[in-house]
Order: structure tokens, then sequence, then C-alpha cells
């Protein structure tokens, strides 16, 4: 069992490293105009009947569901829904990796569904996820925007996004947790844009 002291200082630790992690990205101004940037880059897409698709492996997954599911449903008022898709369908995952291989369960998913004026939410907390950068890659070829939450150096995925928000950290919880601050921004700045009567 450990002291309660040890515990508290653990506790302490990880705020403050996560306060840190925050503070330092904040401070970046151009990370502030790029979150500006993504926001217009999906406000253009809905406004002209495109859709937003999101992807990311484990944690990021359950990001990229989160950022879907607040745009198909209601962040802080009720207002229509938005179309968005986080790719999780176990049955498309399952068949496609068995079929075809891992790296390919979003591509392929972007290859039947993405069109010229979509957009992509890609999260990969290495910048180099093999499986994002083969979405990334049908995207673009599809005329599709593609907005990277990343992390460390941002990777390979840095020169292919057209807006790469990178986290510079070495450590997945604090990247992870400065991505769903980001999404719940991009939420809240498509909301203002499409529904400002929300915001009155």
């Amino acid at each position: 069992m450990f002291p309660a002291s040890f515990i508290m200082s653990y506790i302490k630790s990880s705020l403050v490293e996560a306060q840190s992690t925050l503070n330092k990205f904040v401070e970046d101004d151009k990370n502030i105009k790029m979150i500006e940037q993504s926001i217009q880059i999906f406000v253009d897409a809905f406004r002209n009947n495109g859709r937003v698709f999101s992807c990311g492996n484990g944690g990021s997954m359950c990001d990229s569901l989160h950022f879907a599911e607040e745009l198909t449903g209601r962040y802080r008022k009720n207002r229509a829904p938005l179309p968005a898709t986080g790719i999780s369908e176990a049955g498309h995952i399952t068949c496609i990796a068995n079929d075809f291989g891992f790296e390919h369960i979003f591509s392929r998913y972007i290859e039947a569904w993405g069109q010229k004026g979509d957009v992509i939410l890609a999260i990969s907390t290495s910048g180099n996820s093999a499986n994002i950068i083969k979405a990334v890659e049908v995207a673009k070829a599809k005329g599709m925007k593609v907005v990277g939450l990343l992390g460390k150096d941002g990777g390979k995925l840095k020169s292919m996004v057209d807006v790469p928000l990178i986290i510079p950290c070495e450590i997945t919880d604090r990247i992870q947790e400065i991505h769903i601050k980001c999404i719940h921004i991009f939420i809240e700045g498509i909301e203002r844009q499409l529904f400002p009567e929300n915001y009155l």
C-alpha cells in the first residue's frame, strides 16, 4: 500500500503535467490560427452539403466518435444534426482487416463514401499510424480536405494534411487530453457559425 502522501503527489503531478502541456500548446499563436482554420474547413464543408468523417485508433477512435456524435447529436443546445461519421463499424473494420489488412480499414471506407468537398478529421498521437496515412492518401486523391490532430513531432502526417495541429509532447495520454479540447472547440466553433442563435 502506497502512503497517502505519495498518491497525493502523483495526482498533483499528473494535473500539473497536463496543465503544462496545455499552456505550451496555447502559447504558440499558430495553434490558435490553425484551430480557426480547421473550424472554417468544417463549416465550409457543411455549408456546401459536404460530410465530415473522422478516424483514429484506440483512444483516438473514441475521440473521433465523440466528435461525430456531438455533430449528429447536440453540443450545448438543440439544433439540426450535421452529417458526420466516425469510422468504427465493426463489420466493416473486421472484414477489411481480414481481407486486405489492418492498414486499409479507414482508407477503404473513404474510398467507398468520400467525395470532393468532404473533410476528414485524422487523429494520430504519433503522426505515423499506417491506416490513417492511407486514409489521408485516398482523401487527398479525391479532393477532400484533411484536418490532422497529431502529437510528438507530427510524424509523416504533418506534411500530408491541410491543417496539422500538433501537440508537442511525447506522452500519449497528455496528447489525447489536448486533442479532446481541440475537438470541443471545433464543435463550438462550427455551432457558432452555423447556429449563431444558440450563442445569443
